[in-house]
């Protein structure tokens, strides 16, 4: 199988049509299972030993799909996909994901105590990821000290904006918002 790459000048996000339903967490789940299994596609990113490479995929129904290249120890820091579900899977390595098992309000704060018990763990070897709804708030790591890894991204509606944040112990605090134009 071979998933199309889209090349920056025709990246532009599609939102599903009226007879196209949008995706959900299933259906993009499993295409970020079926890319992450695509030997030739996964080969296919350039890998930088200095930062993170990605490159945008064809996600089903007007989705935004990446694939992305974690050289050793890097990570995403603290963020949210604002109203956007998604899903990701390890292609190539192992990635860990710290995620909140709480919901966290949308508008009107800056910082937040968190209640003790919220934190989840997750390691990810290749093959192995996850769907997620809206709002949650999570941070991927490579781990690693020598091995890069590769992970398949994509996310419905394309995604609106993304929220960082910080955190210190139980105390999360909303740093930025980054708009498409940011990361495009």
């Amino acid at each position: 199988m071979s998933l199309p790459a889209v090349s920056p000048a025709s990246a532009s996000p599609v939102s599903a049509s009226a007879s196209t339903p949008a995706p959900t967490q299933a259906q993009l789940l499993d295409f970020v299972r079926r890319a992450a299994a695509d030997a030739e596609l996964v080969a296919s990113l350039p890998l930088d030993p200095e930062g993170r490479t990605w490159m945008r995929l064809a996600g089903p129904g007007g989705s935004e799909a990446w694939l992305i290249g974690w050289p050793p120890g890097t990570g995403t820091g603290w963020h949210d996909h604002a109203d956007s579900v998604g899903a990701f899977v390890t292609a190539a390595g192992e990635l860990k994901e710290n995620a909140l098992a709480a919901r966290l309000p949308t508008d009107g704060w800056k910082t937040l105590e968190l209640s003790d018990g919220v934190d989840r763990e997750r390691r990810l070897s290749v093959g192995t990821g996850r769907a997620f709804g809206r709002h949650h708030v999570h941070e991927v790591l490579n781990e690693s000290s020598d091995r890069h890894a590769v992970s398949v991204h994509a996310y419905y509606p394309p995604l609106p904006q993304i929220r960082r944040y910080s955190r210190s112990g139980q105390t999360l605090r909303l740093e930025q918002v980054e708009r498409p134009q940011d990361w495009q």
